[in-house]
């Protein structure tokens, strides 16, 4: 028999796979349409009767894309894309531990629709396993003059809010839910952190591939907004910008170049081919009342909301971008490439006394800069807070692509959801990737999810205690620590 649950909304039906009770698509916003558009996410209006959640809900309109940095990403059109999915044991057990999940793609793509982001396995661990769609790109980052600035943060308050008030009717516990996602969903999830609207509604985070969460103020994602409307030709303004389906917004954004944007400077160089010039990208912005102040900040100060955290990220996350470029470099392009990413001749004689100079210096500097410096400062500044830390890094390194995917980003997902036979997941990981370190990652996040601790020792305890997944894994202490005195002003 099917199993029912009971919503603030309505009856749901979900259906059983696996030994899990699946409730897909669920609606925990009203579609953001109409006199909706651009504005704050608002409950779903009640339905009579029993709506049936058996299959995936639409995903928020994106650019078109079969993989969202290497994640599978099918796209499904509609409106009720404000929609999650919940995975649980047992809808009639009581004071399970909740992970909510949201996924990755630079706030421009993604979905919970990913088969790398089914809770199946989670569920089987005794959690209840929630993965949230919410509002991409134009819709959701970009701040308009009338509008309010950060609805995406907004989305998975609305989210959050919607777990705490309907999870204890699918066995979870609203008062042990863990927040957690991979690249832009872990630096969201600990954005939530500095969210005033999610007190109370988080109390755990797990940040994979996060990055840096020093947030920036309100004004250049509102200069974005403004020329973006120079470009359609209107004003800045929910009733203009609603004029135009989503699909042309993300298409009008996307034609943008640097000259459009006074504030954007480019100077051409060997990495335009990763980072071509082009509009701003997109994140949540500081604007003093959705997001309070840059997360990283409050977290330093003291002034987040409590939680512990699971910090950490791969050793090799964008290196494969700078890898596949045809052909060499010379030493010119490689001098200055270098100095783009401002590493001085201590930091090119450090990398190269490990790597051969060119693309495998170049690469290991961009995740360094933007990844793992970034992570492990986030990582000390919340065990300087005294607040419970556990780091880690991965470091298995796929044999995908001739080796040059290697540990990169993406490639922990399928083993924190012990999900090595998911579709997609050969390309990324190879024929044989380790079974035995997705069942060592996969218990360790379950584990984090049930009681806060992953099965080593905190980061705040002496010698900076960090697990590195590899095959075998071990513990290391402080293994950043010649890259951290290269990147102190990181």
């Amino acid at each position: 028999m099917d199993p029912h649950v009971v919503t603030t909304s309505g009856r749901v039906r979900g259906h059983w796979a696996g030994g899990v009770a699946e409730f897909l698509g669920i609606p925990y916003a009203a579609p953001p349409v109409g006199a909706l558009r651009f504005a704050a996410p608002v409950p779903p209006r009640p339905w009579d009767g029993v709506r049936y959640c058996h299959a995936y809900g639409p995903t928020a309109p994106q650019p078109p894309s079969d993989y969202t940095e290497g994640v599978p990403e099918p796209l499904i059109a509609g409106e009720e894309y404000l929609n999650l999915n919940v995975f649980t044991p047992d809808p009639g057990a009581a004071g399970l531990p909740v992970l909510v999940w949201i996924h990755g793609g630079a706030f421009n793509g993604g979905s919970n629709s990913s088969p790398w982001y089914r809770g199946t396995t989670f569920a089987r661990e005794g959690v209840v396993f929630v993965a949230v769609n919410y509002r991409l790109g134009v819709e959701g980052f970009l701040p308009l003059e009338d509008a309010p600035a950060n609805l995406g943060v907004l989305d998975w308050v609305r989210a959050l809010t919607w777990v705490h008030d309907n999870i204890a009717a699918f066995g979870g516990d609203p008062a042990a839910v863990t927040v957690g996602g991979q690249s832009a969903g872990g630096q969201a999830s600990v954005t939530l952190l500095a969210v005033p609207g999610a007190a109370g509604l988080l109390h755990r985070v797990i940040d994979m591939s996060g990055g840096a969460v020093r947030w920036e103020p309100v004004g250049p994602a509102r200069e974005a907004a403004r020329a973006l409307a120079r470009r359609l030709g209107v004003p800045p303004t929910r009733e203009a910008f609603s004029a135009f389906a989503p699909q042309e917004l993300v298409a009008a954004y996307g034609s943008l170049g640097p000259g459009d944007q006074p504030s954007d400077e480019h100077r051409p160089g060997p990495l335009d081919a990763i980072f071509k010039p082009g509009p701003k990208g997109f994140n949540p912005v500081n604007d003093g009342e959705v997001v309070a102040r840059s997360p990283h900040d409050m977290i330093a100060d003291g002034s987040a909301h409590p939680a512990a955290l699971l910090v950490g990220a791969t050793s090799e996350e964008f290196n494969e971008a700078i890898r596949s470029q045809p052909g060499p470099i010379d030493e010119e392009q490689y001098t200055q490439a270098l100095r783009g990413l401002e590493a001085g001749p201590e930091a090119r004689r450090f990398y190269e006394e490990r790597l051969p100079a060119g693309l495998e210096v170049l690469g290991q500097i961009l995740t360094d800069r933007i990844f793992r410096i970034p992570t492990l400062r986030l990582t000390e500044a919340a065990a300087a807070a005294g607040r419970p830390v556990h780091a880690y890094e991965f470091r298995w390194r796929s044999p995908a692509g001739e080796g040059m995917t290697g540990a990169g980003h993406c490639v922990d997902l399928p083993f924190v959801f012990d999900n090595l036979d998911g579709e997609g997941v050969g390309r990324m990981c190879g024929p044989n990737p380790p079974p035995g370190l997705a069942r060592e990652m996969h218990a360790a996040w379950v584990a984090f999810v049930t009681c806060g601790d992953p099965g080593w020792p905190p980061y705040g305890q002496e010698g900076r205690p960090t697990w590195i997944f590899d095959a075998p894994g071990h513990l290391a202490h402080d293994p950043l620590a010649e890259e951290s005195r290269l990147w102190r002003d990181l």
